[in-house]
């Protein structure tokens, strides 16, 4: 039985100015896309901190660093996905947050509304540990008080989707918002 729906934040929840900035400045460079996968491993469990973490990103790229800032903060709500979990899912089922985030950043982007929407969050910073870590989906289960099995986790990486499998979950490899809300449905109704 399903008792808790969880979403990752970047790239599902919001727009992912760090995907797009690893795309454009490093995807054609193995060593370099290496090392800025590293570096943000690194800041979202909490090794680094975030200023260096963009002083590093801002060298390798050559933006500004108040440019990388301004990427990576750039991000606006899916605000389609943020009505359906209000209207559809909230009324049955518990939600979660499971994101690798080097910050609390949960008010700067989201309206008061929608970071109310969730039960729990798990953010990587906070526990020293990041996705596809299983400490991380175990973490969001346990705060939910659901067994794994009884979760769904939506990620727009498929990594990352399959991580959580992996401990028991059911997932959503979201790539698009109409497509990912047609498979929440499927599953929660299966």
């Amino acid at each position: 039985m399903m008792r808790a729906v969880i979403f990752d934040c970047f790239g599902v929840l919001t727009h992912d100015g760090w995907k797009q900035i690893r795309e454009e400045f490093f995807s054609q460079d193995p060593e370099k896309l290496q090392h800025s996968l590293d570096i943000d491993k690194a800041v979202n469990a909490g090794f680094i901190s975030y200023d260096d973490f963009i002083s590093e990103i801002a060298h390798m790229s050559g933006l500004s660093e108040s440019d990388v800032r301004q990427r990576l903060k750039g991000s606006s709500p899916n605000t389609q996905l943020f009505e359906y979990i209000r209207d559809e899912l909230r009324p049955t089922y518990k939600i979660g947050m499971l994101s690798n985030m080097a910050a609390n950043w949960l008010g700067d982007m989201f309206e008061p509304w929608q970071v109310a929407l969730f039960d729990e969050a798990v953010l990587s910073y906070e526990i020293g540990a990041a996705k596809p870590d299983a400490i991380m989906y175990q973490t969001i289960a346990n705060r939910l008080g659901i067994m794994p099995e009884e979760g769904l986790f939506v990620d727009d990486s498929e990594r990352y989707t399959t991580a959580a499998q992996d401990i028991g979950m059911r997932a959503i490899w979201h790539q698009n918002t109409k497509d990912t809300i047609t498979k929440i449905n499927e599953a929660i109704n299966a």
